[in-house]
């Protein structure tokens, strides 16, 4: 894979678009709750991006996680897409 693949790249290799809210303790606070909604194209069904950023919130972020939720929708599949070079109406 290129060192920096286009969207349509990673979408055409099956990657889909991940967004995750994070709940996480204030340091300074503890009762307060805050949240931080992170979004990448990642792989389903293990999410390597996403539990990647979710180790280095633990090792490097002060503010403890409460919770994580999160979503994953597929943008378009190898099947769905097509290079199209000309179009012609006819009316």
């Amino acid at each position: 894979m290129p060192a920096n693949p286009s969207e349509t790249e990673l979408m055409l290799r099956g990657y889909g678009l991940t967004t995750a809210e994070l709940f996480y303790r204030m340091p300074d606070y503890r009762h307060v709750l805050n949240s931080f909604v992170w979004q990448e194209y990642d792989l389903a069904p293990d999410h390597p991006k996403l539990f990647e950023f979710i180790e280095f919130w633990q090792d490097e972020i002060e503010g403890p996680l409460h919770s994580v939720r999160f979503t994953h929708r597929k943008m378009i599949s190898p099947g769905e897409w097509r290079n199209v070079t000309g179009e012609f109406h006819y009316h």
